[in-house]
């Protein structure tokens, strides 16, 4: 395969404080990439962005509201479609809460939406699917995150390139 250009991504796992469950997002049955599929908040990082501003933009473009970051769960590799070096993707996986679902609307780019718990998602999707083992991480995650840890990301950014 040829050397292309590679794109960044983003994926929000977004977690209400309220009640602990997580929002799993139908994608709309008029996207070009994976219409009525299952998923967590994503988007491509824009040019001139960095991975935050693309998250915060991207969450509040597709369910309303800014959500605060808790912590990165992983970075993975991934082709949008088939797999070529213009649909290639790098992407950045976080960890996100929001107060409470009250204020949460759907843009176009979904039909549907289910707030669950990590054992209702697993429960509800297809065995193979992505998104159950990465709920599973952040939840291991969240359970060893040390308090001073939290406490420290919560006042300041996971972008280094302004240190």
């Amino acid at each position: 395969m040829s050397v292309g250009r590679f794109l960044g991504g983003v994926m929000a796992l977004v977690r209400e404080l309220e009640n602990g469950r997580y929002l799993l997002l139908q994608r709309s049955q008029l996207k070009d990439v994976g219409a009525g599929s299952w998923e967590c908040v994503t988007g491509r990082v824009d040019q001139g962005e960095n991975f935050e501003q693309a998250l915060y933009r991207e969450v509040t473009e597709e369910i309303g509201v800014r959500p605060r970051i808790e912590f990165i769960i992983g970075t993975t590799h991934f082709y949008r479609g088939p797999a070529s070096p213009e649909t290639e993707l790098l992407g950045m996986a976080y960890a996100c809460t929001i107060p409470s679902v009250e204020g949460v609307r759907l843009s176009a780019e979904h039909d549907a939406h289910h707030w669950l718990t990590g054992q209702e998602v697993a429960d509800f999707l297809p065995q193979d699917h992505w998104l159950p083992p990465i709920i599973e991480r952040a939840e291991v995650i969240r359970r060893a995150w040390p308090k001073e840890l939290k406490e420290y990301f919560a006042q300041r950014p996971f972008d280094i390139s302004e240190f």
